[in-house]
């Protein structure tokens, strides 16, 4: 990457993105965030067909860097003045939008802390996947702000309003236990083997048929889409994955008694 601000690496069919900035607690500053648009630019490029996130150091990410010295300063002067509308439109939306639509599974390895827009990037994965030491906090209302990058959109949908307004409102950190308990993640994991159980799940989802960044797009769209457009897009997808060489390989597998080849095609 540019600045080194993130690690991009391959292991096997797995893209690996490791934010890199841990004296500030991997925080969004503007050389991490010109890296994390590169190393999506080659990872929408590749023939990876899985990708994990996680955080270099003792946390995943803490959220946008108020103090980057790297920033140019008409861009302070504006965070200064509580204008954030900008640089959310023009870096912020766009990243957590390419995140949405990426066409393969993505999991997110949480170390540490992960809070504000750090918090929505843990929960971009579709698969969760959080060290004991983690936590979660909406850190907004501490100085003065609101929630954003779809937290307020994401938060009610997966774990209720009176969960996520309690967590906005009071803005206090929420361990990584509870938040198992809550269903915010997956899967809890002793610091020592976050990684390696993450690129465990990554590998086998990896070697899964080309459906499963369907099966992605089919869940994140039902979180708005009406019944009757839900059927519509399953039977749209349905009809797309039914034309893939998975779909035979899978078919013929199936017939056959033996364990599925996929190829991703």
């Amino acid at each position: 990457m540019k600045h080194g601000k993130i690690l991009l690496e391959t292991n096997g069919d797995v893209a690996v993105v490791t934010l890199n900035d841990p004296s500030v607690l991997n925080a969004f500053g503007h050389k991490l965030r010109e890296d994390m648009t590169i190393a999506m630019d080659r990872v929408e490029a590749s023939s990876a067909r899985c990708l994990v996130i996680t955080g270099a150091g003792r946390a995943f990410c803490s959220g946008a860097n108020l103090n980057d010295p790297d920033r140019p300063s008409r861009d302070r002067a504006a965070e200064a003045r509580g204008e954030a509308k900008g640089d959310l439109e023009a870096w912020y939306n766009p990243m957590f939008m390419r995140l949405r639509a990426l066409s393969i599974p993505i999991v997110t390895a949480i170390n540490g802390i992960a809070a504000g827009a750090g918090m929505s990037l843990a929960l971009s994965g579709d698969i969760r996947v959080a060290a004991r030491s983690a936590s979660f906090l909406q850190a907004f209302a501490r100085i003065g702000l609101v929630p954003d990058c779809g937290s307020s959109w994401l938060l009610p949908r997966m774990i209720g309003m009176a969960r996520a307004m309690e967590l906005s409102l009071l803005a206090e950190r929420l361990p990584a236990e509870t938040a198992l308990a809550w269903g915010l993640i997956n899967r809890l994991e002793d610091d020592a083997v976050l990684v390696p159980r993450a690129m465990e799940l990554a590998h086998g989802l990896a070697s899964g048929p080309k459906s499963l960044g369907m099966i992605r797009q089919m869940y994140w769209e039902s979180m708005e889409n009406r019944y009757s457009e839900q059927l519509d897009l399953e039977a749209k997808l349905q009809t797309r994955a039914g034309m893939t060489h998975d779909c035979e390989e899978g078919i013929a597998a199936f017939r056959e008694k033996r364990p599925a080849r996929f190829t991703g095609q």
